[in-house]
């Protein structure tokens, strides 16, 4: 249902508020530059200190800029249940075309509560779902027999993952269970090439923000069996990748598109600041070597 180049897109900010004008022309752009679809209020979007009524005008804006020419992969996890089912409503009501639902935070639930919480959601809101899997922030792991029991339960509405779990023997058990049908995308850019390589579909990019011409052709290539391209191509996007996790992301990120672009601003919210001097040194480095500044 989704693969490719997916950027998990920054949300802009200006004096405090939401650049509306830089989000428009950000996904304009994304759409133009080859992504394959868009994620607004995700991690990189800083959905934790966004209210919800900036998470659901994003939504709206999104859906809006896009004008139906990629399909918008709306974040709409929580670790209130109800929270979560409330976004989806929002975003099923906005016309995204699916909801990125990460694993409740804080909480811990265990395996038994995962499989409440997304067959909960499954049930209340006709919108198909992305798992998030990412439990180095979350400190909750969505194990792989409990998304195999989801897929199966919820065909056509659970359709995939996003696993930034880093463990890449999941990328079988899941094909194994649930059959080239059930999208795998990776959440980590380094490892994108191994995933792909591994049965994985895509990845739902940070780089992608501000090299999406490259991250597109990249994921092309791996998709199409064109190791050499491939491997080219990640290593030319390999020192940004890295860099853009020097400092408490999107931080680094943000300075690399006030850098590149200059319609972005590197104003991001607390407890996120401005990436550090030696962050900065490595972007510069990394942007440097892909060929973008």
């Amino acid at each position: 249902m989704f693969s490719g180049s997916i950027p998990a897109l920054v949300t802009p900010f200006q004096a405090g508020a939401i650049d509306e004008a830089a989000f428009r022309r950000l996904v304009e752009w994304q759409v133009a530059e080859g992504s394959s679809a868009l994620v607004p209020c995700g991690t990189t979007g800083e959905a934790p200190t966004i209210t919800s009524e900036e998470q659901h005008r994003l939504f709206e804006l999104c859906v809006e800029a896009a004008a139906g020419k990629v399909p918008v992969i709306a974040g709409c996890g929580s670790n209130d249940t109800q929270t979560a089912r409330w976004h989806m409503q929002v975003a099923k009501d906005a016309g995204c075309q699916a909801a990125l639902m990460v694993a409740p935070y804080y909480n811990r639930p265990s395996q038994a509560g995962l499989l409440a919480h997304f067959s909960f959601l499954a049930e209340a809101v006709d919108l198909p779902m992305v798992l998030y899997n990412v439990p180095g922030r979350t400190v909750t792991d969505i194990k792989p027999e409990t998304t195999i029991e989801l897929a199966r339960r919820f065909p056509g509405r659970i359709v995939g993952i996003k696993d930034a779990s880093g463990d890449m023997t999941r990328l079988t058990a899941h094909r194994m269970a649930l059959g080239e049908g059930f999208a795998q995308i990776c959440g980590n850019d380094d490892m994108a090439l191994q995933y792909n390589a591994g049965g994985g579909v895509g990845c739902i990019s940070v780089t992608a923000n501000i090299a999406p011409r490259l991250c597109a052709q990249f994921q092309a290539a791996s998709l199409a069996g064109d190791t050499a391209r491939a491997h080219a191509l990640n290593e030319q996007l390999f020192p940004l990748h890295q860099a853009l996790f020097t400092d408490a992301s999107p931080g680094p990120l943000k300075y690399a598109m006030a850098r590149v672009l200059g319609w972005i601003h590197e104003e991001v919210r607390l407890p996120i600041v401005a990436s550090s001097a030696e962050s900065r040194k490595a972007v510069d480095a990394g942007l440097e070597w892909a060929g973008l500044t």
